[in-house]
């Protein structure tokens, strides 16, 4: 097993005491999402929308987050994202990570180098990285999700939760850095169902800060909106890390993902189309988006928009049309209220800052603007036949395509994946395979009049796979062959599995 100098004494001490403390409410409330059914209305729990109250106040790091850069905590990613103009680079740990050990423990090495602005690295060709003299992103470190374990260093005999051994670990060694450099230690926290998780959340915060001795409250938490579950609690979500609360951000491929899985046996109307045409401008997404920006400024936290996926190329007439895309995405969500967005490479830094820069001026931030109070109806946000577009067979062969070549990605250790122009991750997965399911579940027919069978995903998938393995050695089509094995498990399974990279992790990677 691969260690590391992080791994000291103190260390995995601090990590097992959250474990010990936290792993066992944790468990309770895994058991309670198998059980709680989908969601069919906002929780409105009276004492907290009875009261007007706001999250603490954002600390000066975190007041300016017009462009956020998110990536995998690999070296030279790393230094590419805080040398790219970004305010904030979110340090992901989870969907762009592959949990393999040396990855996690890479990652953490990284961490504690980039809060110490000493990060370098040199490629194996010889060219070398290093962080320039300039300004520099400041890292929200995102976890991985409550149902992810880390078998690498159980305690008391069963695997310790990913998510308190990335937190642990990472705020052991660098909160007291951060505090002095005044820039941490911040979060982003993934894959939330319920305001209990965040209580969670929250309660782990409060006591790791008194129990390294910093001043309670410093820590600040940004909370992803990326299942149906949260976006019925996002008051209460907020509620319960009003102390740590930073914001809310709205993306789009694992919340389209998660409404699949609630509703997977609700009836027809619950049948997404192809998922490139679920943008954020359908009327269920839609309403999803306004009701977040809604949400976060009448209680003071910052609304943070999605991704731009798209990569530089070197043709210019393929970049000039995706440019225009990533623009008017990000004047859409600027002009909405939004104060903030994401993009996952460098080249998209300069437009986004223009955009918002064209909407906020000379302020930080749309905390102060007013807006109209949107009202969002639970009938709206489960609104999913409003969702205009077709089921194609490009649609079908598309999903497969991209998750055989992610997969291929992600087993062999890189979770963020460049594929046709765009940044991949774990989320694209997610929702190819369980549109697939879905699809082969309800007898979709694609608008050239073929019905959506398990046979038929299948024979799409053998010819895929054939098209792939061309020109690739052994060690290429045996990862290949895993790859298809694991996606056909789960695409093509007569019961649908809540995530992929279980499985995958404790076959593959564990």
């Amino acid at each position: 097993m691969n260690t590391s100098p992080l791994l000291t004494d103190q260390a995995v001490a601090f990590v097992t005491d959250l474990q010990r403390r936290f792993g066992p409410r944790r468990d309770e409330l895994l058991a309670a999402r198998r059980t709680a059914g989908p969601p069919r209305d906002f929780l409105r729990k009276a004492e907290i929308h009875a009261t007007e109250w706001q999250v603490a106040a954002a600390p000066p790091a975190l007041v300016d987050r017009r462009v956020e850069i998110t990536g995998p905590t690999q070296p030279k990613m790393a230094v590419n994202a805080l040398n790219s103009g970004a305010k904030v680079w979110l340090a992901d740990l989870e969907d762009a990570n592959t949990p393999h050990w040396h990855n996690v423990l890479e990652g953490q090495q990284v961490l504690h180098d980039a809060a110490r602005h000493r990060l370098e690295f040199t490629s194996p060709e010889g060219k070398h990285y290093a962080l320039h003299d300039g300004p520099l992103a400041v890292p929200l470190v995102r976890p991985r999700g409550w149902h992810l374990d880390e078998k690498h260093l159980p305690v008391d005999g069963r695997p310790m939760t990913g998510a308190l051994f990335d937190f642990g670990l990472h705020f052991f060694h660098n909160a007291a850095e951060l505090v002095e450099r005044g820039e941490g230690p911040y979060y982003y926290l993934p894959k939330m169902e319920s305001h209990l998780e965040a209580r969670l959340w929250n309660d782990v915060f409060t006591h790791a800060q008194h129990a390294l001795g910093i001043p309670h409250g410093t820590v600040r938490a940004t909370v992803l909106i990326e299942t149906v579950n949260a976006a019925f609690q996002m008051d209460e979500i907020l509620f319960e890390l009003r102390e740590h609360a930073s914001g809310l951000n709205a993306g789009r491929w694992d919340y389209l993902f998660s409404m699949i899985k609630n509703f997977r046996d609700a009836g027809e109307e619950f049948v997404l189309p192809d998922r490139a045409a679920v943008t954020m401008t359908t009327p269920f997404m839609k309403a999803y988006s306004d009701l977040l920006v809604t949400t976060c400024h009448r209680r003071g936290a910052f609304a943070m928009g999605g991704m731009a996926a798209f990569i530089p190329t070197r043709d210019p007439a393929t970049n000039e049309a995706a440019l225009a895309k990533v623009r008017a995405d990000k004047r859409r969500e600027a002009t909405a209220g939004y104060d903030g967005s994401w993009v996952a490479h460098p080249g998209l830094v300069a437009i986004c800052a223009e955009e918002f820069g064209a909407v906020l001026g000379d302020r930080p931030n749309q905390l102060d603007r007013q807006f109209p109070d949107t009202s969002v109806s639970a009938r709206e946000l489960l609104d999913v036949a409003s969702a205009a577009g077709a089921v194609t067979e490009a649609g079908v062969r598309g999903n497969v395509s991209v998750s055989l070549r992610y997969l291929v990605a992600w087993l062999s250790g890189n979770g963020a994946a460049a594929l046709d122009n765009l940044m991949e991750d774990a989320a694209t997965v997610e929702i190819s395979r369980s549109q697939l399911w879905q699809w082969i579940r309800h007898g979709t027919t694609t608008d050239s009049g073929v019905v959506i069978t398990r046979e038929h995903v299948a024979e799409v998938l053998d010819e895929e796979f054939t098209r792939l393995s061309s020109g690739l050695d052994r060690a290429g089509v045996t990862r290949l062959r895993q790859a298809r094995d694991l996606f056909a498990r789960v695409a093509l399974a007569e019961d649908y599995l809540d995530f992929l990279t279980v499985p995958a992790y404790e076959e593959y990677v564990a």
